[in-house]
């Protein structure tokens, strides 16, 4: 069942004073304070207790004391029936505080139960409590009508006030702590993300790298069963170590460019190109700089391509193209077809598929397959 206005209880925010600045709890308290002092002082200097009068009356100060701590924490904690046994027991001290003659004390604390009920309670018990406090206040009020029906309706609107600000403040912290984590969860997610995009473009590399190794050692794998000259062995081996460690300058490569640190793309297409015989690069278009992402989806693509070149196609002329569009860019990487190589079918084939997921989550496209004689990989990318 849905709760209404009237049953709804002020926020545990609200109630607890969070959010309060330091210094406002501290004047706060320090007027509560001097207030309950003075009263004090007062009371015990005017009146005529002595003997068991003085006792009783510091027992009802304790009362006193203990039922207004009460009556915070077990509204702090919503629960109604303890709420009301302690406010009836602020009410009985003061019906007995004005029994044996300490009527200000009594009227103080009538007001004192009038403000903190309209304050902490639902409305639907804050409202016959107040009017009953408020009401005993104004039957032994000596004010006349007018000025009494002022008091009380003033001390009850001040209540109300109370409640108001302090939903107030409370609604401010629920959402300052809701904006807090929404800022530690989108921290978490960036962090995720940025994680994901490491790992992703250290496996490129290593994929790629790997895969090129994979060529040159499994050529020299079949020399060695077949034979093969020392001089043929030891250029594929020489050749291997040469990918290794161009894979390892690419991993440097690829965390620079995670750090910003990107080399112009048309400069690294064209290295690309000098590396392989029968290569060659076109770039039309304006050329601009295009975000890191997109850089290295077209870097990753183009390195795949050629690999899956030297393996399957080895001495195919290869080409090159590169399109600055308005909206994207596009590469085209064609060769010219050849016989297939010796290690047409090794490897997994994951790579054009990893290049493909990596355009699909920038928004892009990648189609590979046959063309002509040859082979086709297309990349298209939004920049």
């Amino acid at each position: 069942m849905t709760e209404t206005v009237w049953q709804r209880w002020p926020s545990r925010e609200a109630l607890s004073g969070a959010g309060v600045h330091r210094a406002r709890h501290a004047l706060t308290l320090a007027s509560r304070v001097l207030a309950v002092g003075i009263l004090l002082v007062a009371t015990f200097k005017d009146s005529d207790l002595h003997g068991w009068g003085v006792a009783a009356a510091v027992l009802g100060v304790l009362a006193c004391g203990f039922g207004v701590w009460g009556f915070t924490r077990t509204t702090l904690d919503h629960r109604l029936l303890p709420s009301l046994g302690l406010l009836a027991l602020l009410f009985a001290v003061a019906v007995v505080a004005h029994g044996v003659g300490l009527r200000v004390p009594a009227l103080v604390l009538w007001c004192v139960c009038g403000v903190i009920a309209m304050e902490r309670l639902p409305l639907l018990a804050a409202l016959p409590a107040t009017c009953a406090a408020l009401g005993a206040y104004a039957a032994v009020n000596h004010d006349g009508p007018l000025s009494t029906v002022a008091t009380t309706g003033g001390i009850a609107l001040a209540g109300y006030v109370l409640r108001l600000d302090a939903e107030a403040r409370g609604s401010t912290q629920r959402l300052l702590t809701q904006e807090r984590a929404a800022r530690a969860a989108e921290a978490e997610s960036a962090a995720l993300a940025e994680r994901a995009r490491i790992a992703r473009e250290i496996h490129d590399v290593l994929a790629h790298s790997l895969s090129a190794q994979l060529v040159h050692l499994e050529a020299a794998r079949l020399l060695i069963e077949g034979g093969g000259e020392k001089d043929q062995v030891l250029d594929r081996v020489v050749a291997a170590r040469r990918m290794a460690r161009e894979g390892l300058a690419e991993t440097r490569q690829a965390l620079s460019a995670l750090r910003g640190e990107l080399s112009p793309l048309e400069e690294f297409l064209s290295e690309l190109v000098a590396e392989s015989d029968g290569a060659d690069v076109t770039v039309t278009g304006e050329r601009r700089l295009l975000p890191a992402e997109a850089s290295q989806a077209v870097r990753r693509v183009a390195q795949e391509a050629l690999t899956n070149v030297r393996k399957h196609a080895p001495g195919a002329k290869v080409r090159i193209r590169m399109e600055y569009g308005p909206h994207e860019v596009t590469l085209h990487v064609r060769d010219s077809g050849a016989p297939p190589g010796e290690f047409t079918h090794t490897g997994a084939g994951y790579g054009l598929l990893g290049m493909r997921e990596r355009a699909e989550l920038l928004g892009g496209s990648l189609e590979a397959g046959p063309y002509e004689e040859g082979f086709v990989v297309t990349l298209k990318v939004p920049v």
